[in-house]
């Protein structure tokens, strides 16, 4: 029970900081990271350009639904038709079960018909460091100016089965107000993604435990 207790101090700690990391109205960190035919991106590179950052675990039962039903698929392919730029960001550290390695990224991407602009491999940890990347998926909706405009949840259904696309998605929202020339950066739904977010990391710690105690 004591190590429970730590174990969730650790996660909610980490994941209070995280808030303040790529905080909205504020400009977006910088960062160069390769995808998966090894091109490296700068966020600098797409400046006049709305930026999408998909954090990224297939292992996760939250991102897969969201995979398994098509509809990240959809959202990607309806954002990067409009001229978005869709990274799909898999900061997996090499010694996780979740860590794909180029050839498994490339099988994966074709398996799941991915219709992001890229997959970006962040074993490393910078770029996941730099935005605060957390939990999966968490998202980032970065600007033409290059100031992050969102920074939260997908939608406002933090589920692991069901159709997502019921869901009120954030990601559509934020883009469609920044297509229309509107700051975006949906403060009035703050608490609203807090909780959702904070909801995900509760379920994931559960997952964590009950591996740990397999």
């Amino acid at each position: 029970m004591k190590n429970l207790f730590l174990a969730t101090l650790l996660l909610m700690a980490n994941f209070v900081a995280a808030l303040a990391d790529a905080q909205t109205g504020k400009p977006a960190p910088d960062f160069a990271a390769c995808d998966l035919n090894g091109k490296t991106h700068k966020l600098s590179d797409f400046k006049g350009k709305i930026v999408v950052l998909e954090s990224y675990n297939l292992d996760c039962p939250f991102c897969a639904n969201h995979f398994t039903t098509g509809a990240m698929q959809e959202l990607q392919a309806e954002a990067t038709s409009k001229g978005v730029v869709w990274l799909v960001v898999n900061s997996s550290n090499p010694k996780s079960p979740s860590h794909r390695s180029t050839a498994a990224a490339k099988k994966e991407w074709a398996a799941q018909r991915m219709k992001a602009t890229a997959w970006i491999d962040d074993s490393d940890g910078k770029l996941g460091k730099a935005y605060g990347l957390k939990v999966t998926p968490h998202m980032i909706v970065i600007n033409a100016s290059g100031e992050v405009a969102y920074n939260g949840a997908i939608d406002d259904a933090a589920v692991t089965d069901g159709d997502p696309r019921k869901a009120r998605n954030y990601i559509r929202e934020a883009i469609q107000a920044l297509q229309a020339g509107k700051p975006d950066r949906r403060q009035p739904h703050q608490a609203l993604r807090l909780r959702h977010q904070l909801r995900e990391l509760a379920l994931h710690l559960t997952f964590s435990l009950i591996e740990e105690g397999s």
